[in-house]
């Protein structure tokens, strides 16, 4: 372990030298070495998280939107509260050539959304199970409690603590099926032309760019059906790559 340690420091050492010194393809090449599957369980969420972000960085630099987006995207799966990560991947999408009308979304479920990927999953059911105990807690002291003020205090806060320990609950169960699932991903392929059925003779319905986020609903052989904004339809697997 102590050996792997070592090498993956080197390695990350190296790849800084690289951005350093801007050979991007290199710095890049490293950046992905350090993140390799023989090393992911020796490196922490904050540790390849941020790996990711300066392989994005590596990725923008060499003029590869998709691939930095996919990054940071990555970068804020394990590190939510990155700042840079996020104020680098709202700029990277804005060189992404599509505009997506997106309708079918109400406003309360994108800010809810929103704070869902605050944080962790892992965090969000630590909270869970501590406000489901000062439920339990208030609803003791409701039963036991003698004065009306303390009864009252302590059923107040239970039943606020219950709803907020099945919202967080919510939340958490939210990103463990989002991560299960992967079924977010990034077009890869500079123009792509989704269709209306797995197959190249399907007719052309919409035009997707490189560095646009869809979501795979169903994959067929070696095409896959997405939806991005009020659109659906079938484009090859591999010019979408999951977050």
């Amino acid at each position: 372990m102590k050996l792997i340690f070592i090498i993956l420091s080197a390695l990350f050492t190296q790849a800084n030298a690289y951005y350093a010194d801007s050979e991007w393809e290199q710095a890049a090449e490293a950046y992905e070495q350090c993140l390799q599957d023989t090393t992911e369980g020796y490196l922490t969420d904050e540790s390849r998280g941020e790996i990711y972000y300066n392989l994005g960085n590596a990725r923008f630099k060499q003029g590869e939107t998709a691939q930095a987006i996919l990054a940071y995207e990555r970068c804020l799966r394990l590190c939510p509260r990155h700042k840079d990560a996020k104020f680098n991947l709202e700029f990277a999408k804005t060189r992404i050539v599509d505009d997506i009308d997106d309708n079918r979304t109400f406003f309360l479920s994108s800010w809810a959304k929103t704070v869902r990927n605050q944080l962790k999953e892992r965090t969000w059911s630590i909270l869970s199970i501590v406000l489901f105990y000062l439920f339990l807690a208030g609803a003791l002291l409701f039963a036991l409690g003698g004065k009306v003020v303390i009864r009252k205090t302590a059923f107040h806060t239970a039943w606020i603590c219950l709803l907020l320990s099945l919202l967080t609950g919510l939340n958490a169960y939210s990103l463990h099926q989002r991560d299960t699932k992967r079924s977010e991903a990034i077009i890869t392929q500079g123009i792509l032309n989704a269709k209306s059925s797995p197959d190249q003779s399907g007719t052309e319905l919409f035009t997707l760019h490189e560095g646009t986020k869809v979501e795979i609903i169903e994959v067929l052989g070696e095409w896959c059906n997405i939806q991005v904004g009020n659109n659906e339809g079938w484009i090859e697997t591999q010019h979408a790559e999951r977050i």
